[in-house]
């Protein structure tokens, strides 16, 4: 028998990760590979949802812009997350009032649910076929945070009139869901689910139908100034271009030293069980929501169009991967769930998200025309592609959205190169202790 290989988190590669979202995704798009030099308006590094979002719009704008991706578009935590579409940021309104002051606090609400409208627009302008459905259940591990959730779902109904959102006793939430873990939560009908593979990959197709010149398999090496444009060096060519954008996240590593002080990759683990019937799925969660605990290393689970169950759980610190991932998951969805000790998982991949030490974004034009947006921190599918949207606006002029998140302090990790990484597994193995406390 062969013992399965440790898989490198960031090794560029030209297949998609072994992830039910790949045995499922619709058709994949052409994206050959650089050939030679080229030069554009804009060049995009990175072909996740941010950079896919961000040659979308450009294109839509009739700007030429050329897309470049290491591996395949969305490879990376774009096409291998849980799919939890959520409102909001990973910050709740609370945290933002008191740092940043009511009003940019609003304007921020302002803009999470102009992020929700937005994937609403991008799948009935596209006609993008990625299984979108409602409901989001914020699940409390402790029963001593049931009075802070309502109060906060109060704070929410009352102060920012958003109706979507409703507390959920102990009695409702385990009738939603069936394990004694949770004790109360909030359930956000604005909030959702969908298979984000074909999504980026149906944002992707939009993206070159519109002009965009996406293309895989093309590492870039550097970048640097020439003359009043930036050149931008690939395994495959090199592309001249007025305004660059780095949309890689968890992915970005020698290109920009000031990105990788305030942005780090951690890995996220995903298991999906075998097709277990309507009736069974059904049973396990109510209403075919989503569900996101408490829990500071968050467990994340939702049943699938054809009644599995995909769970995600666990995170590691570093480059590589457990060797069987959905053993290394297993035993935390089970914790929740035993009376799944009889399923079998078909499923099992990793992923790199990029998280900041406050979790918010850090968007920021670093030089004139060097634009970036990275660790969303876990909440990239509504947020990443919005971004994306705003990195073109801005390009084009319209600084508004883009601004209000730029105003956001996000300080760098402690340490320096040398002690960030210690720095952060302390602080992680610390909250995931309180977790189990």
């Amino acid at each position: 028998m062969l013992t399965p290989r440790r898989q490198s988190a960031l090794a560029p590669s030209t297949v998609h990760a072994p992830s039910y979202y790949a045995a499922t995704l619709n058709e994949p798009v052409d994206a050959p590979p650089l050939d030679g030099d080229r030069s554009a308006h804009v060049c995009v590094i990175g072909g996740g949802f941010t950079g896919i979002g961000a040659a979308l719009h450009l294109a839509e704008r009739g700007l030429e812009v050329v897309l470049l991706e290491q591996s395949l578009l969305a490879w990376g935590a774009t096409g291998r997350n849980g799919g939890q579409a959520h409102v909001g940021l990973r910050r709740d309104q609370e945290w933002l009032e008191k740092r940043l002051g009511p009003a940019d606090a609003r304007r921020l609400w302002e803009l999470a649910l102009d992020a929700r409208g937005h994937l609403d627009r991008l799948i009935d302008t596209y006609g993008i076929r990625c299984d979108y459905r409602p409901g989001v259940l914020y699940a409390d591990h402790k029963a001593s945070l049931a009075d802070a959730t309502r109060r906060y779902v109060d704070h929410l109904r009352e102060r920012y009139g958003y109706p979507h959102i409703r507390f959920l006793d102990r009695d409702e939430v385990r009738a939603t869901v069936a394990t004694e873990d949770y004790h109360s939560g909030a359930f956000d009908g604005r909030s959702g689910h969908l298979h984000p593979l074909n999504l980026a990959l149906g944002m992707a197709r939009a993206a070159a139908s519109r002009g965009a010149r996406l293309h895989e398999d093309s590492r870039v090496l550097g970048i640097s100034r020439v003359g009043g444009d930036w050149q931008v060096r690939t395994t495959r060519g090199n592309v001249r271009a007025a305004h660059v954008i780095l949309a890689c996240n968890g992915y970005l590593r020698g290109i920009s030293p000031v990105v990788e002080r305030h942005v780090m990759p951690i890995n996220n683990f995903v298991a999906v069980t075998e097709p277990l019937g309507a009736e069974r799925a059904d049973a396990l969660i109510r209403g075919g929501i989503a569900v996101s605990d408490s829990r500071f290393v968050v467990n994340y689970f939702r049943t699938t169009v054809d009644h599995r169950l995909l769970f995600g759980g666990g995170e590691t610190y570093g480059y590589r991967f457990p060797r069987d991932i959905a053993a290394f998951v297993r035993p935390h969805a089970l914790r929740l769930f035993p009376q799944l000790a009889d399923a079998r998982f078909d499923y099992g991949w990793g992923g790199t998200l990029a998280i900041t030490p406050t979790r918010m974004p850090f968007i920021r034009e670093l030089e004139p025309g060097l634009y970036n947006a990275s660790g969303f921190s876990g909440l990239g599918v509504l947020l990443a592609p919005y971004c994306g949207k705003l990195l073109a606006e801005a390009i084009a002029g319209e600084r508004g959205g883009f601004e209000r998140f730029a105003r956001v302090p996000v300080p760098a990790f402690p340490g320096g190169p040398a002690l960030r990484w210690p720095t952060l597994i302390a602080a992680m193995s610390w909250y995931a202790l309180r977790d189990r406390l």
